[in-house]
């Protein structure tokens, strides 16, 4: 039954339903010194409200309208034009500074955080700043017109014909996607009615190719990109962009508007390598580089004069306090196994400085907010925690770091079985982080203990990427998958359960909330010295961050469920949606594998549960 358009899970047939390829364009381009450009995708799915016809209101629409809808239609066309006018013809992108329009945080511009189990910093890295007294809030937008500015960046803006029409006809859940190749960034979505045999495609020789909602050719690669799924609705989107220059795109393909953020790498001119917005924030967004640094930025804030401070040139007060009592950390060479050196600009929330200028003037702020420098290495991949508590940084040295957002310490380091690390992905529970590199082995790690569960073996090449399937994770078991370069995409099963368990293990509920993550930095200050497995070896007595690679009897070993070899270039990304699995590959190709069908029960009737 399996073949190339299909492949059987322990649920069921998955079977290839769909393909995307970006249009051929027929422009000779040099990739970057650095090397080529892969492909990456980001996805959105945006609820469109349903519209509901009466009599009267069909009645209506065909006489032309009530007068009070016409007089809404109105005010709204005169919006549009006094921002247009306001925001586009004033503004430039020529790296010159225009006067600016004052800017606005929304009020509910900072995300949930769980309580944390000893007293934050006196100002958190998240935390909003603070409003002036008879300030009015609003959701800023971005103010450059791309179909008319003047800037080198931009080089062309290619949208479907009737693309206002189609987002005005949409109804229900609409899901979009984002991805990148060469030197453009394409807008697509999902055929909505045509489904596409594999058989037929093959048999007619029928085209691949599909034309996107919007395709952006820039000068510069785009190397990541992320969407912010706490603002998304059917009127805006906020995309973000890195490029291998360094720069940033804040971009809303709706209104068609961007803003350009560390223009010319004013603040850090390092190829950008991952970019992620803080979960349910409004503004906040993170960005990785190649110089082995991480960034982040607030989308409304302007780029500020910024230098950061050289980790082996720092000021003793600068040295960890926690590891103050290392003689290696207090010679002032930087560890960057054991510690991260974080560079605080004038108006960072925490310092006194920028509360004092948060408090007096809220266009005080500039970019960029904090700067951590975590490896001499580049940083490949981050994501965060569930909570947003942490974050989970791979990089080029072999390392995965998890970084404590709140004070700005490293946590935990843990080293590859071999080569470098390529993708991270975290459990939607916050219980385990997934790894994938040059030892071509997808690693499982436990935060929680602090120690490296389980190794999978399957893949004969490096791993590309690693995700978890939300569906089918439960607290009991996992579903996880990855694709690598040997152009397998291999789905993985594991039980907790089933797991070694050390003799001293910490206490929590079978089925963890996302807000009862335990504390790491806690639970490192305050447990007890113990020989188990639940700690790695010590160094006189020392609990140290950095945990090398165990061997590999002293790790368990997962099998996979099925690999699937797929057919074509190779393959760069994996991602679980609630309807379909998505492959794609380097050049942007993108299968669509359907999800099997929900089977229920022959007991099972309206009003009762089956048991």
């Amino acid at each position: 039954m399996e073949n190339e358009a299909t492949f059987v899970a322990p649920e069921g047939v998955y079977s290839l339903t769909e393909e995307q390829k970006p249009p051929v364009i027929h422009i000779p381009v040099v990739p970057p010194p650095n090397g080529p450009i892969l492909a990456r995708l980001s996805t959105v799915t945006v609820r469109f409200p349903t519209q509901k016809f009466t009599s009267s209101q069909g009645l209506s629409s065909l006489l032309g309208g009530s007068k009070e809808g016409r007089f809404k239609e109105k005010e709204k066309e005169r919006e549009k034009d006094k921002e247009s006018i306001s925001s586009g013809d004033n503004s430039r992108d020529d790296g010159t500074n225009d006067p600016q329009p004052e800017l606005s945080i929304p009020a509910q511009a900072d995300i949930t955080m769980p309580k944390p189990a000893f007293p934050p910093p006196p100002a958190s890295l998240f935390s909003p700043a603070p409003s002036l007294p008879g300030k009015k809030k609003s959701v800023s937008r971005p103010k450059h017109n791309i179909r008319t500015t003047s800037s080198t960046f931009v080089t062309r803006l290619h949208s479907a014909e009737g693309l206002n029409k189609t987002l005005q006809s949409k109804q229900g859940d609409v899901t979009f996607l984002f991805y990148n190749t060469s030197k453009s960034f394409f807008w697509s979505e999902p055929k909505a009615k045509v489904r596409i045999c594999w058989f037929h495609v093959q048999s007619t020789g029928l085209s691949l190719h599909q034309d996107p909602l919007a395709r952006i050719t820039f000068s510069a690669f785009p190397t990541c990109h992320d969407v912010n799924l706490a603002t998304a609705s059917p009127e805006h989107l906020d995309v973000v962009i890195g490029f291998h220059t360094g720069d940033l795109i804040w971009f809303d393909p709706m209104s068609s508007r961007y803003v350009r953020i560390n223009k010319q790498g004013s603040i850090c001119n390092s190829p950008c390598t991952s970019v992620r917005w803080v979960p349910s924030s409004h503004t906040l967004f993170l960005v990785s580089y190649a110089d082995g640094t991480i960034i982040i930025y607030d989308k409304e804030r302007e780029d500020g004069t910024f230098t950061p401070q050289d980790p082996n040139k720092r000021s003793p007060f600068q040295i960890d306090p926690v590891k103050a009592d290392d003689a290696h950390s207090a010679s002032g060479e930087w560890d960057p196994t054991e510690e991260m050196f974080v560079s605080m600009p004038p108006w960072h929330p925490a310092s006194a400085l920028g509360r004092e200028w948060a408090g007096k003037n809220e266009k005080a702020g500039k970019n960029p907010i904090s700067h951590w420098k975590l490896s001499r290495r580049g940083v490949v991949d981050f994501v965060f925690s569930p909570d947003v508590r942490y974050v989970a940084a791979v990089s080029e040295d072999g390392c995965l770091r998890i970084i404590d957002t709140l004070s700005e310490r490293l946590v935990d380091t843990y080293a590859a079985y071999f080569g470098s690390l390529t993708c991270v992905a975290w459990s939607p529970d916050g219980r385990f982080i997934l790894t994938g590199g040059q030892d071509d082995l997808v690693t499982v790690i436990s935060p929680w203990e602090q120690r490296i569960i389980a190794r999978c073996q399957g893949h004969s090449s490096f791993v590309s990427s690693v995700a978890f399937d939300e569906l089918r994770c439960d607290g009991r078991t996992y579903r996880f998958g990855s694709v690598g370069e040997d152009n397998k995409l291999i789905l993985w099963d594991f039980s907790s359960g089933a797991l070694h368990r050390p003799k001293i293990q910490p206490t929590h509920p079978q089925r963890p909330s996302l807000s009862s993550t335990v504390s790491l930095v806690l639970r490192r200050r305050s447990e007890t010295i113990d020989h188990s497995t639940l700690h790695l070896p010590h160094n006189d007595g020392k609990l140290l961050r950095y945990h090398p690679s165990p061997s590999r009897n002293d790790v368990a070993v997962f099998q996979p469920v099925l690999i699937k070899q797929v057919e074509g270039d190779i393959l760069a990304s994996v991602s679980f949606l609630p309807t379909v699995i998505l492959t794609m590959t380097r050049a942007a190709h993108i299968r669509f594998w359907v999800r099997p069908l929900a089977v229920r029960p022959n007991n099972t009737r309206r009003g009762v549960r089956s048991p």
